[in-house]
């Protein structure tokens, strides 16, 4: 044993115990720190007073003073009493600021009825959507003021930035686009030509693949695509960015991050997604009319009459008229949840899936409202 190993000697004095410590009691002599602790331990029955005299330590660290603590409090919990004495200021500190509580055992949560406990998480998860529902009206109108502002100087337009998203939006998303309308269109006339030859009514498919798909289908899969694709990559690509500062380095640089960022990309969205809509709608009718051809035996030419007399310009411009609105609130959600990331990549998955969830659910809500709106003035 080198002179610098902890150690601890052992003076009894009838019904008290001093345990005198010198060495280096420090986590480079862990090992002998512990055995000094536990020959302590053993030494201390009978006693009703134990004396930790801490005079000859030449060297404490964090380890050593908390296995004296732990120490000490294992002894008060066995009914004696300890207590240290002759400590130096800086190790009396030291031995404050370990202050061991002791291994307590976690008490088991309170048994509570399965109803309570949905009960509250419906609750919770209602005022969670309040939250989300005030922060998005807020974003937006952050939005609507950074367009006033553009608008008042219109050289801080960012034309490349929007035509590029464009492409990225628009032109990028265009193939799959088309590919999955025109497989929509392709079973939804299949299965109704199936439904409809029970009653003699073939022919009738040309109204159904051509209203569902114009007033309906067309802008609701366009922009549940869009909020997929585009929408994650916003958030991704902000997120990105907030975790790598480069947002706040726009705003050190004097430059509004709504403005450089989120602009472009929501006026990028809102002129691609009625182009890729109507893209959309001519796909699935064009696979509408092939399955009919097909399956049907209504030729091309007789399909395109019965489709101009079973839509009018109003089952048109439904699909159209809807589309700007979806893309507004997907921009919006997918920009604000990629500014809402912190700085983890954990942060950063859970706010994409949160922006394309949220996309999907507000796009059908659009949706709705705008079907009964279109009821109520019989348009």
């Amino acid at each position: 044993m080198t002179v610098d190993e902890p150690q601890a000697e052992i003076e009894r004095r009838g019904n008290e115990l001093r345990a005198v410590l010198s060495g280096v009691w420090t986590s480079a002599h862990a090992g002998p720190v512990e055995q000094a602790a536990a020959a302590i331990m053993q030494e201390k029955q009978g006693a009703g007073q134990v004396i930790f005299d801490l005079s000859g330590i030449a060297s404490l660290d964090t380890l050593g003073a908390w296995v004296l603590d732990r120490t000490r409090h294992q002894i008060g919990e066995q009914g004696a009493h300890a207590d240290f004495v002759g400590a130096r200021p800086e190790h009396r500190v030291l031995l404050d600021e370990v202050a061991y509580r002791g291994f307590q055992e976690t008490p088991p949560p309170p048994r509570r009825s399965g109803i309570i406990d949905f009960l509250a998480q419906v609750g919770e998860s209602v005022v969670q959507a309040g939250r989300d529902l005030v922060k998005g009206v807020s974003f937006l109108g952050e939005v609507v003021a950074a367009i006033f502002r553009v608008c008042l100087h219109p050289a801080r337009f960012r034309l490349t930035s929007v035509v590029h998203h464009m492409d990225m939006v628009g032109f990028r998303g265009a193939p799959i686009v088309v590919l999955i309308s025109f497989l929509v269109g392709c079973i939804v006339a299949q299965q109704g030509l199936f439904q409809l030859q029970r009653f003699g009514a073939q022919a009738f498919v040309v109204n159904l693949v051509g209203i569902l798909t114009l007033r309906e289908l067309c802008v609701l899969l366009t922009s549940i695509m869009v909020a997929g694709r585009s929408g994650s990559a916003f958030t991704a690509e902000l997120g990105s960015m907030k975790m790598r500062e480069e947002v706040d380095a726009l705003r050190v640089m004097g430059l509004d991050p709504i403005e450089v960022l989120v602009l472009p990309r929501i006026f990028a969205i809102i002129i691609s997604l009625p182009l890729l809509t109507f893209i959309s709608a001519m796909a699935g009718l064009f696979g509408g009319g092939l399955v009919s051809w097909l399956y049907g035996g209504i030729p091309p030419e007789i399909f395109l009459v019965r489709l101009q007399q079973a839509v009018g310009m109003s089952t048109f411009l439904v699909g159209l008229i809807k589309a700007p609105f979806m893309a507004l609130v997907i921009g919006v959600i997918a920009t604000q949840e990629g500014l809402e990331v912190q700085g983890s990549a954990e942060s950063l998955g859970r706010q994409v899936t949160s922006s394309v969830v949220k996309s999907i659910f507000m796009v059908i809500v659009v949706d709705g409202l705008f079907a009964m709106f279109f009821a109520a003035i019989n348009y």
